[in-house]
């Protein structure tokens, strides 16, 4: 085997590691094709209980896909040497619920463009129409070090 597989937990650390990376997080579209959009995420819960969480709007492609079909895939990738990668199949959730999409955009919005400006991104993305998007995780795939 060209790379290491992860301990229990490392992917788990992977995506909350700093700085942030963005996840790529893929659907499908109504007429079969993929599509594929960078989220901003945050997780919620430690080991097998944790999920994957993300806002969208209810009118947007990930929204719409995610409300006919809640499978989904987010993958995080490490591009430097000797990279690494994980990832993840999941059902999704979406919550509509006003106030805890707003305090996850606040926690989101914080994670990627720091403290003080937390609030400014939760008041932004903490609307009406906005969704949280709760990803339960089905199965992961990861690797470290994948060119050692």
């Amino acid at each position: 085997m060209p790379y290491r597989a992860p301990v229990p937990g490392w992917w788990q650390e992977f995506v909350r590691g700093l700085p942030p990376r963005t996840a790529k997080a893929a659907v499908t579209r109504a007429d079969g094709h993929p599509h594929v959009t960078p989220v901003w995420v945050a997780l919620d819960g430690e080991g097998d209980a944790t999920e994957i969480l993300f806002t969208t709007h209810e009118t947007s492609a990930k929204g719409r896909a995610l409300r006919r079909d809640p499978r989904i895939s987010l993958c995080w990738d490490d591009e430097r040497p000797p990279f690494s990668f994980v990832t993840v199949f999941g059902t999704a959730r979406l919550v509509d619920d006003v106030e805890e999409v707003r305090r996850w955009a606040t926690v989101i919005g914080g994670r990627y463009m720091g403290a003080d400006r937390a609030e400014e991104y939760g008041r932004r993305n903490g609307v009406a129409g906005e969704w949280l998007v709760r990803v339960r995780v089905d199965r992961v795939v990861a690797a470290v070090d994948v060119a050692d």
